[in-house]
C-alpha cells in the first residue's frame, strides 16, 4: 500500500437549534452543516506500519495537544476493536493548519479522515459500515465529517442526511485565538435553554439561487448557541462587530459552539476583498475565504 491522504474541512454550521439539556447532559439538535474547500482544511496522511502513531505538524500543532490524545488516534483504536483486530496499521501524519476548540469540527474533521483512510486501506464495504458506526461515538459531529457531505444532521449527531442540493456558499472564516470550550458554552446555554427544540424547517434545495438561500437561512434559522458563547468568548463580539463592518455580507454567524465566525456572500471575490481587509486589520487573526460546499 503506498501513502494515502485525505484533507480534513473546517465543518461549519449553518444553522444550529439546540434543545434543552437530556438527563444524560447531552442535547438533541438540528443543524444544517456543510464543509470548506481546501483552503481551509486539515490534512491526513497515513502510511504502513507496526502500529498506529500520530505525529502533529502545522501552525496550530501545539494547541491541539498531545499526539496520543487525539481524536485521529481515537478513531483508529476504534476503527481496530470494530474491525476485530483486522485494521491495518497506519503511521499518520496530521498537518494542523485549522485553529483548535473553534467552532468548526477540527479534531472531528480529523478523525473523520482517519476513518476514511483505515476503510479504504482495509478495503471492502465491511470497513465503511464499520467507520460508520463508530463515528457516532467519537463525538457529535463525526459521522457529519465522515460522510463529508452537505447535510442536516439531528438527534444528538448520530443521524446525517446528505443534502446535495445546498449551494456553493462563498464565505470568509474568522477566528480570534481566543479560548471557547464548547462545554462551557453548553453550560452557559442551559442557564436560558428553552423547553423544546426549536423548529427547523425543511431547506428549499430544487434550483435555488445562492442570494434566496441566503435570505432563506436569515428569515428561518438561527444559532441557539450565539447568544451564550460570547459570555465564554467575549472575542466574539470583537469577530462579528468586525465582520459587520465589510462591504457585500449578506448573512453574518458564528459556527458551532464558537468561536469562529463566517459571513456568507454571493461571489468568491467578494469573500476574498473581505478577507484581505480582515487580515490588515487584525493580522494576528485566522481568516480564510473559501466557498462551503466547494470541496
Amino acid at each position: 500500500m503506498t501513502t494515502l491522504t485525505d484533507t480534513a474541512p473546517a465543518k461549519i454550521n449553518l444553522s444550529l437549534h439546540v434543545g434543552p439539556p437530556k438527563p444524560n447532559g447531552r442535547h438533541d439538535l438540528i443543524s444544517l452543516v456543510t464543509f470548506a474547500d481546501e483552503f481551509a482544511a486539515d490534512t491526513l496522511t497515513a502510511r504502513p506500519a507496526a502500529h498506529f502513531s500520530l505525529a502533529v505538524d502545522g501552525p496550530y500543532a501545539e494547541a491541539s495537544g498531545p499526539a496520543r490524545d487525539n481524536l485521529v488516534l481515537q478513531a483508529a483504536r476504534a476503527m481496530d476493536e470494530a474491525l476485530d483486530g483486522s485494521a491495518p496499521k497506519l503511521a499518520f501524519r496530521l498537518d494542523k493548519q485549522l485553529p483548535c476548540t473553534a467552532g468548526i469540527g477540527g479534531g472531528s474533521s480529523d478523525a473523520g479522515a482517519a476513518l476514511r483512510l483505515i476503510a479504504r486501506a482495509h478495503g471492502g464495504e465491511t470497513a465503511l459500515e464499520a467507520a460508520k458506526a463508530v463515528a457516532p461515538i467519537l463525538g457529535g459531529d463525526v459521522l457529519a465529517c465522515l460522510i463529508g457531505a452537505p447535510g442536516l444532521m439531528s438527534g444528538e449527531g448520530e443521524v446525517y442526511e446528505p443534502m446535495l442540493g445546498i449551494p456553493r456558499l462563498p464565505a470568509v472564516l474568522v477566528n480570534s485565538g481566543a479560548a471557547c470550550p464548547t462545554g462551557s458554552v453548553f453550560s452557559a446555554y442551559d442557564d436560558t435553554a428553552p423547553a423544546i427544540l426549536p423548529d427547523h424547517p425543511e431547506p428549499p434545495l430544487k434550483r435555488i439561487l445562492v442570494e434566496s438561500f441566503i435570505d432563506w437561512l436569515k428569515e428561518n434559522t438561527v444559532n441557539s448557541l450565539q447568544t451564550a458563547a460570547p459570555r465564554i468568548a467575549p472575542s466574539i463580539h470583537h469577530i462579528l462587530n468586525t465582520l459587520e463592518t465589510v462591504p457585500d455580507a449578506r448573512l453574518i454567524r458564528m459556527s458551532g459552539s464558537g468561536e469562529t465566525c463566517y459571513a456568507l456572500f454571493e461571489g468568491i471575490a467578494q469573500a476574498e476583498h473581505a478577507a484581505n481587509l480582515i487580515s490588515s486589520m487584525q493580522p494576528d487573526w485566522w481568516v480564510c475565504a473559501t466557498i462551503l460546499g466547494g470541496g
